[in-house]
């Protein structure tokens, strides 16, 4: 069995081919080309002059559709199909702090269902170990100080599935758990942190190669304090998470930072339960949060809660507002995170060897069909 893909304008990290087909066997692309010489195949598909870039991949988030990644795999699966149906191919499923059994419960959960559907690829703790008066949306109850007893603890329950974990290394313990997590083949973020220049520079000497929601959750530029993002912006190891929807972080400074950082920005997604959803009431791990006008605080403050945000707005609001090229756009929602995640090799372009993780867009970068190891989910 296989398919074939063509009259495409293709668009990833490697640039824009016209005319673009791909043949796709047994859920991988196993050949690519340009122009009507086109290969033999069992089944056809006419992108008609449609965008095609690689699935996108969401290294941050934490519900949609009205369901969070923190109940049970049911719920998990709802939300999942709303973020697929806006492009995301492949998601890693993000925890807020919750007391250690319940994060361990979570993390069992997502392992399980990373070990049935191919397109999780695991679990991110963006909590427990934050800096209190960072923690944003996170329920202050259950902050810890890192220990490397609890670290193992939590890897134990994912079975090897965790794959993130964000941390504000300023912590007492903070940079020994880092090595610890390293060493398990986890990746490292700074975030949710009152972290220095020097701590921060430090972390990454360690290991950690990834700035949380960069701008959010932690100090800003200063000219005299430089801080976490200048720190990230300086050491191309590091990658930088970027929230992408106009209220986090302003288009302006969005620029900047894919001007300061080429080809190491990933644009998250941060969503809560609402994303795909409609205005209300919610909750985010153990706190209520309120959706007015697609905006989620934390219910009776300003405290901004997660997102509400897709991938495939993430993308216009790149290419519109911030004015990032097409190409880097694409590439900070497909070949960034993959190298993030170690997963190079097989995801986030559009190459023989690839998996046959595909988003069609028309001119306006709406997402018409979604495709994943080469058969179509949305």
């Amino acid at each position: 069995m296989t398919t074939l893909f063509h009259g495409a304008r293709k668009l990833d990290v490697t640039g824009q081919i016209d005319d673009f087909w791909m043949l796709v066997r047994d859920g991988t692309i196993v050949e690519t080309g340009s122009g009507r010489d086109l290969p033999q195949s069992t089944e056809v598909v006419e992108v008609a002059g449609r965008w095609m870039v690689p699935g996108f991949i969401d290294l941050h988030g934490h519900g949609g559709g009205g369901h969070a990644y923190d109940d049970g795999p049911a719920e998990i699966g709802a939300a999942l199909a709303a973020h697929r149906a806006h492009g995301t191919t492949r998601s890693v499923l993000s925890l807020v702090a919750n007391p250690i059994a319940q994060l361990r419960e979570s993390l069992s959960v997502i392992a399980d269902l990373t070990a049935s559907d191919p397109l999780v690829l695991g679990s991110h703790l963006e909590g427990p170990f934050l800096a209190p008066a960072r923690r944003g949306a996170h329920n202050s109850a259950f902050l810890l100080e890192p220990t490397p007893y609890q670290v193992d603890e939590l890897l134990e329950a994912s079975r090897g599935t965790l794959r993130q974990v964000t941390i504000a290394p300023e912590l007492p313990n903070a940079l020994d758990v880092i090595d610890v997590l390293v060493e398990n083949m986890v990746t490292v973020a700074v975030g949710h942190t009152d972290a220095t220049l020097e701590i921060t520079r430090e972390a990454f000497d360690r290991g950690a190669r990834l700035l949380t929601h960069a701008f959010n959750a932690m100090p800003g530029i200063h000219h005299r304090a430089p801080g976490p993002v200048v720190a990230a912006f300086g050491d191309e190891r590091v990658s930088i998470e970027l929230i992408l929807d106009g209220r986090h972080v302003h288009p302006d400074v969005a620029a900047l930072a894919f001007r300061e950082a080429p080809n190491r920005v990933a644009l998250v997604t941060d969503a809560m339960a609402a994303a795909g959803a409609t205005d209300g009431n919610y909750r985010l791990g153990s706190l209520n949060v309120t959706v007015r006008d697609g905006l989620a605080v934390l219910s009776g403050t300003s405290t901004i809660a997660g997102s509400t945000l897709t991938q495939d707005v993430a993308l216009r609001c790149a290419i519109e507002h911030a004015k990032v090229s097409p190409r880097d756009a694409v590439a900070a929602l497909t070949a960034t995170p993959a190298r993030v995640l170690g997963l190079e090799h097989r995801l986030g372009r559009l190459s023989p060897g690839i998996a046959a993780d595909a988003v069609l867009l028309d001119n306006d970068w709406h997402v018409s069909e979604v495709w994943a190891n080469g058969l179509q989910i949305a």
